[in-house]
């Protein structure tokens, strides 16, 4: 990778840790800079339109890392209920890790800002979307009706942001661990 392209994707994953940390309000383009070490030059060449589209590009990236785990997920665990188990466990230890002040890593860009921001709302839009295709094969896989899967899988994925917000408030994984009981 140039050194060029590690600036770009150390701003992107900087500001998607801060604004699943500290809101996308509450996090300025300079506290990114600071914390990502790229050049101020960097941030306006990539991000021309500025924080918009790097919310929009931090959305992206944070949605395709959660996809790439649900698939790896529902490779490893053939059945609803051992793949329900893996992903509640896998979010369960994030939360943990974060000491319980991290949520779902694209949930508090977009509550901030859709539909305000059509572009991160549609970044979001992808991503939730691609979320309930993967969750929705692992119940078509078990045999379940494909308008029937999505609807679970939809329930899984907002049933899952719940909890993720009820953890946090908690300071347990229990909510999340619950979700695994949905299969």
């Amino acid at each position: 990778m140039s050194k060029a392209a590690v600036h770009r994707e150390n701003l992107v994953r900087t500001a998607m840790r801060l604004f699943r940390r500290q809101g996308y309000a509450s996090t300025g383009l300079q506290q990114i800079l600071a914390e990502s070490g790229a050049p101020k030059g960097s941030l306006y060449h990539y991000f021309p339109s500025g924080k918009e589209a790097l919310g929009e590009a931090a959305v992206v990236l944070a949605g395709t890392m959660i996809a790439e785990r649900l698939e790896g997920l529902a490779k490893r665990h053939r059945s609803p209920e051992a793949f329900l188990r893996g992903y509640a466990r896998l979010m369960a230890g994030w939360m943990e890790q974060s000491q319980f002040r991290s949520g779902c890593p694209i949930a508090t860009v977009l509550l901030e800002t859709a539909p305000a921001s059509a572009s991160i709302t549609k970044a979001g839009e992808r991503a939730i979307d691609t979320w309930v295709a993967i969750v929705a094969g692992v119940y078509e896989a078990a045999g379940e009706e494909r308008r029937r899967a999505r609807s679970r899988a939809q329930l899984v994925i907002a049933a899952m942001e719940g909890a993720l917000v009820l953890a946090r408030v908690r300071q347990s994984t229990r909510p999340i661990l619950d979700v695994a009981k949905l299969a």
